[in-house]
């Protein structure tokens, strides 16, 4: 009999516990897949203190690999489940698609960024939910309280040193807290003008800072960041958003490059696609974290509805103390549904809530303990390194040197702009040029000058084939089609040409030998008749036998391929006539009349076969020692009876040319 297949979408709180619960009670008795778009579990509460500066980013991830051994991970975004179907389809890191099949599915896909209809927000905005937005963040302000330093206008240096925060929720209160003590450190290193200082600002429409937890919670956090200079402004919100600054719900506009929008989150879009009751863009889910219709389904965490059986008639917070705990749950029910253990419905004591506020301060409940001041920021450390995973040395040994040591403000610039747009279903995902995207998301951008065009991306190709170039030199002069199939030619100017047959006049009064190889003169025009036919043999030719080019910028160059050639110089042969057209140079290899060197006005060598006029055809003979008679324009010439033989090159000897 085979094994019961599990697969568990999503790796944040609620899917890593369910997770490492399920590979301890299954033991080898079941295929456990988690499909995820990183490798990482990432511990979110400390994610302020990274863009901070104070914990570097592996500090706050947790390998899967190392910490769940018996699960199978699959990198990937989920892009659609078949319910009656029980597959996951899904698209890994390089754009090949995948599907999973399931017996049991759990859905802790998470959530992202909440968007709000707020003008500009979406393009000036930057949320923090992911570790890349935070690293954006960390050497965005670095980056803005350097500009400021050197900046000569006081209006600049104010404006980049102003911080909007949107949301004074737990995250949004940590990181203004964390922020404001990050720029003090940097000012200190980095000295503005005179009076001045980094500015700020924490807005929310609530009442109260924290407005989701208790009121003790509330009153020191408001206080501790009054106390460091953070501008709490309660009952506002943005209106407005542009490059240049916000536009307040108050009337007041705000000169800023810094809008941090953590206003909430809004659960993974994938929940919605299921087509299954919601509430609220969350899954509806029993007590037991099953979803009504649909027995071999779960759902946890912040993409789940689950009923508060503490609250009747209501439903958990999107917390990640929830989250762990309903993932703990859903291991022991989905085992359970399998004949191992019996179900048990969801249910939680609330043991109280931290908020770290940088330094040495935070706020804290443990039991309802009413907590402020150093025993709270002991408190809040301790739950944070018993509540981690992982990495719990390496996260104290970063707090300790940086009780005693200055952090490094640097940018590394790894994250632009354009990397971490607001809409985005994929917020611990840096947007990278080139890689498919699982969810369409628009394009946003942040600020003036920050946001980079697609065109000038590292790596960025053009969906579709490029449009031929096309190179037009002059009024009336020829142009070039370039294609994949065509190398790019130069292209004659006209004043090239007034030289060109100038220098050929002169050499024909002092009797100057021909130019060899490449730079040699044309021979002289044809009639359309053998134009046509030298043509469509050079073409066929081309491809193997390509007559060197001449020289830029040198008299007798060659004019632009596929237009008619140009005029000859007087009393000389002509310059080389465009390849494929009428009066084309032969192929190599191929008869045509070749005026030997050393001899004056283009006198074909003794003992060498001449162009000889056609019988029966108009024109008179050119004679020995003159120059051919220069044709008229457009009109047709004597064909010679008798094409000449092969033209032997003697490149190897400079002193004898082409005979």
């Amino acid at each position: 009999m085979s094994r019961p297949r599990i697969v568990i979408v999503g790796a944040g709180f609620a899917g890593y516990r369910t997770a490492k619960e399920l590979s301890r009670k299954a033991r080898g008795k079941a295929d456990i897949t988690l499909l995820n778009p990183t490798d990482y579990f990432l511990y979110l509460p400390l994610l302020p203190q990274v863009a901070a500066g104070i914990l570097e980013p592996r500090r706050v991830t947790v390998s899967l690999s190392d910490t769940l051994p018996r699960v199978r991970l699959v990198l990937g975004e989920a892009d659609g489940i078949d319910l009656d179907g029980r597959t996951v389809h899904y698209t890994d890191p390089e754009g090949a698609a995948g599907s999973l099949g399931y017996d049991r599915l759990v859905l802790a896909a998470g959530s992202v960024n909440k968007l709000l209809p707020i003008p500009g927000v979406a393009e000036h905005a930057h949320g923090f939910r992911g570790l890349p937005e935070a690293l954006y963040l960390r050497d965005h302000v670095t980056r803005q309280v350097e500009l400021a330093a050197a900046a000569d206008d006081p209006a600049t240096c104010a404006a980049r040193c102003t911080f909007v925060v949107v949301g004074a929720g737990y995250t949004g209160t940590e990181v203004a807290a964390q922020g404001q003590l990050f720029t003090d450190a940097q000012v200190r290193r980095h000295p503005l003008r005179k009076g001045m200082r980094p500015r700020w600002l924490l807005l929310d429409t609530a009442e109260r800072v924290l407005p989701e937890l208790d009121v003790h919670l509330s009153r020191t956090a408001d206080r501790t960041l009054r106390e460091r200079g953070v501008e709490v402004r309660m009952g506002t919100s943005v209106k407005e958003a542009t490059p240049d600054g916000v536009l307040l719900t108050d009337g007041e506009f705000v000169e800023t490059r810094s809008l941090v929008w953590c206003v909430g989150v809004r659960p993974d879009p994938l929940a919605e696609s299921l087509g299954l009751p919601m509430e609220r863009g969350r899954l509806l889910v029993d007590p037991n974290l099953q979803v009504p219709g649909r027995p071999e389904v779960f759902a946890c965490g912040d993409a789940a509805a689950v009923p508060d059986l503490e609250n009747p008639g209501q439903f958990t917070p999107m917390t990640a103390q929830h989250a762990w705990r309903q993932g703990r749950t859903a291991a022991l029910n989905v085992a359970a549904s399998l004949g191992a253990g019996v179900r048990r419905p969801y249910d939680h004591r609330d043991l109280g809530f931290v908020v770290d506020l940088g330094g040495v301060k935070a706020a804290a409940n443990p039991l309802g303990v009413p907590l402020s001041g150093l025993a709270a920021g002991a408190v809040t450390r301790g739950y944070h390194l018993a509540a981690m995973p992982g990495n719990r040395v390496r996260v104290a040994a970063d707090w300790l040197l940086d009780a005693v040591l200055p952090r490094q403000a640097v940018q590394l610039g790894l994250v632009r702009s354009w990397s971490v747009p607001l809409d985005t279903a994929s917020p611990e995902l840096a947007r990278v040029p080139g890689r498919p995207q699982a969810h369409r998301q628009s394009d946003a951008r942040s600020g003036p000058g920050a946001a980079t065009e697609p065109e000038t991306r590292p790596g960025w190709r053009p969906t579709e084939p490029p449009v031929p170039a096309v190179e037009q030199v002059g009024p009336g002069e020829p142009v070039v089609e370039q294609t994949d199939a065509q190398e790019p030619t130069v292209v004659a100017s006209a004043g090239e040409a007034v030289i060109s047959e100038a220098k050929a006049r002169e050499a024909a009064e002092q009797g100057l030998p021909g130019r060899r190889g490449s730079e040699r003169s044309a021979p002289e025009q044809e009639s359309p008749e053998r134009q046509v036919s030298e043509r469509e043999s050079s073409e066929r030719q081309a491809p193997e036998h390509k007559a060197p080019e001449p020289a830029k910028n040198q008299p007798g160059g060659e004019p632009a391929k596929n237009q008619p050639g140009g005029e000859p110089a007087k009393n000389q042969p002509g310059g080389e006539p465009a390849k494929n057209q009428p009066g084309g140079e032969p192929a190599r290899n191929q008869p045509g009349p070749e005026p030997a060197k050393n001899q004056p006005g283009g006198e074909p060598a003794k003992n060498q076969p001449g162009p000889q006029p056609a019988k029966n055809r108009p024109g008179p003979e050119p004679t020995k020692s003159q120059p051919a008679p220069k044709p008229a324009k457009n009109q047709p010439h004597g064909e010679p009876a008798k094409a000449p033989g092969p033209v032997k090159r003697t490149d190897a000897d400079p002193a004898e040319g082409d005979s």
